[in-house]
C-alpha cells in the first residue's frame, strides 16, 4: 500500500523522489514568513497537508503520504510554527489569517483546486477552508476530526482523562494552585501565556506531556515527571500556539464548522478515525459524516489519535491514494 515501495523507478535521475521539488520561505504580510516545501510531480494532482497542534509544524516523513508519481503536493508550516518565522510569534496568527495564506499559497503555484489532506488541528483548518473556498477544494482527506470546540477540549481534558488515566490526571491537576482546579482548561491556557517562565515552563510541560499521552494508544509512559516540570531543557513550542488559539475558541463562532457543513457538499471526502482516539473520538467524526453525506469514516481499530499508532499511517495513505483516482476519473 505504500507509496514509497517502488515510487520514482521512472524517475531514475531523481535519488530521492521524495526529496523536495522546492522549498522557501513565503512573506505572507503582517511580518509573517512561512515554510513552505512542494514534493511530487509539478504536473501531478494537487494537494495540500495541514499539519497538526496548532504550532507543531510539518515533518519529513509527511511528504512520504504522497505517492510523488501521481501528486504535486504542498507541505507548509503554519504562522510560527515548525520553520517559519518569527518563531513562535502569535500576533496576526488567527485562523483566518491561515487560510488566507492558504490561498496564496495555491495561487503561487497556480492551482485552480486541489486536495486538502489534515489531521487534528490540520482536520480544522482543512474544514474552515473548505467551507470558506468549496470552488477550490477537489477532496478532503481527514484523519482524527477536530472541529475546534471547547466541549472537544473539556471532553478530552476533563472527561476521558479522569476517566482512563486517573493517576494523569491527578498529575495534571497537581501542577496548578488549589484555587486553579475548578477551570483548569483557562487556568492552564492563562500559565503557558503567562510572560514569567518560572509559570509557563511548568504549565507547557505538563500541557504537552499530557496531551501526548492522550494521542497514543498504547503510550510509553502513563504519568508526569513533576520533579521535571521545571527543568532547565528547552520547552515545547506547540503549548504556545494551542493556549492562544483554544483560548480564542480557535477564532471560530460556537459549532461554526458543523453548523456549515452543508457549505461541503458535493466535496468528496474520507475520514481516517482511530476507534480508541481520546483527544478526537469517533463522535465527533460520526456527527461531521452525518452533516456531510459524500465523506466516508474509515475507522481503524486498536488505535488511537497519532498518525503513527498501528495502521493509521497507512489508512491515511490509502485514503489519500483512493480519493485521488475518485476524483480524477
Amino acid at each position: 500500500m505504500a507509496p514509497d515501495a517502488g515510487a520514482g523507478k521512472a524517475r531514475g535521475h531523481r535519488s530521492d523522489p521524495f526529496a523536495p521539488l522546492t522549498s522557501e520561505l513565503l512573506p505572507v504580510g503582517d511580518g509573517h514568513e512561512i515554510h513552505v516545501e512542494t514534493v511530487g510531480r509539478v504536473d501531478g494532482i494537487p494537494a495540500v497537508y495541514l499539519h497538526g497542534g496548532p504550532g507543531s509544524g510539518y515533518q519529513p516523513d509527511h511528504r512520504r503520504l504522497f505517492d510523488p508519481e501521481r501528486f504535486h503536493a504542498v507541505l507548509f508550516d503554519q504562522r510560527g510554527a515548525g520553520r517559519s518565522r518569527p518563531k513562535g510569534r502569535r500576533d496576526d496568527n488567527t485562523l483566518p489569517h491561515l487560510i488566507a495564506d492558504m490561498e496564496m499559497i495555491r495561487e503561487k503555484f497556480g492551482f485552480r483546486r486541489w486536495m486538502i489532506v489534515g489531521g487534528s488541528w490540520g482536520a480544522t483548518l482543512a474544514l474552515a477552508y473548505a467551507e470558506t473556498h468549496p470552488d477550490r477544494v477537489t477532496g478532503i482527506v481527514l484523519r482524527a476530526t477536530f472541529l475546534g470546540t471547547r466541549g472537544e477540549l473539556e471532553s478530552a481534558f476533563l472527561d476521558a482523562l479522569p476517566r482512563l488515566h486517573p493517576g494523569l490526571s491527578e498529575d495534571f491537576l497537581s501542577v496548578l494552585p488549589p484555587e486553579e482546579r475548578a477551570q483548569p482548561l483557562d487556568a492552564y491556557f492563562r500559565r503557558i501565556l503567562d510572560s514569567d517562565p518560572a509559570i509557563h515552563g511548568p504549565a507547557a510541560r505538563a500541557w504537552g506531556e499530557t496531551e501526548r499521552i492522550l494521542s497514543e494508544h498504547a503510550p510509553n509512559r502513563v504519568r508526569l515527571d513533576l520533579a521535571s516540570l521545571n527543568s532547565s531543557r528547552a520547552l515545547p513550542a506547540t503549548p504556545f500556539m494551542e493556549a492562544h488559539y483554544f483560548r480564542n475558541d480557535c477564532f471560530m463562532q460556537p459549532d461554526q464548522l458543523l453548523d456549515q457543513a452543508g457549505k461541503l457538499k458535493g466535496i468528496p471526502g474520507i475520514i481516517v478515525q482511530g476507534r480508541y482516539d481520546l483527544l478526537c473520538p469517533p463522535a465527533t467524526s460520526h456527527a461531521l459524516a452525518a452533516a456531510w453525506p459524500e465523506a466516508e469514516v474509515r475507522l481503524v481499530e486498536g488505535a488511537g489519535h497519532s498518525l503513527y499508532d498501528p495502521g493509521v499511517r497507512d489508512a491515511v495513505m490509502k485514503a489519500i491514494s483512493d480519493l485521488a483516482s475518485k476524483i480524477n476519473r
